[in-house]
């Protein structure tokens, strides 16, 4: 298990405010964004890791330590990101195409 506490920001606002107002993010909580094909992370105060996923889960990218003030390019074929606390992405020893399953979710942030 990667994380016990996921949310799915999967509205145009959900996903825009993403972890913005976040001062900081536990090591079992994530956020799925969905659709996603880009990050940015204008206005967040902690690096993150983040998982780019493609339509059957399988990680198809991995970006570890993203910086606040930072944007990613655009993924060829991702359609969702998950965003986990910088770290967590080598200490669960995620790597492409791994192919992720998830069990529960919180349907909104």
């Amino acid at each position: 298990m990667i994380v016990g506490n996921l949310n799915v920001a999967d509205s145009f606002w959900s996903r825009l405010k993403g972890l913005m107002r976040k001062r900081d993010m536990p090591e079992d909580e994530g956020l799925l964004i969905v659709p996603c094909n880009s990050v940015h992370s204008m206005f967040m105060r902690f690096p993150i890791d983040l998982l780019f996923l493609d339509r059957e889960l399988k990680v198809i990218k991995i970006v570890e330590m993203f910086r606040p003030w930072k944007t990613t390019p655009i993924i060829r074929g991702s359609y969702q990101v998950v965003e986990l606390r910088a770290g967590v992405v080598s200490k669960k020893g995620v790597s492409i195409k791994d192919e992720l399953e998830i069990v529960n979710y919180n349907s909104k942030v």
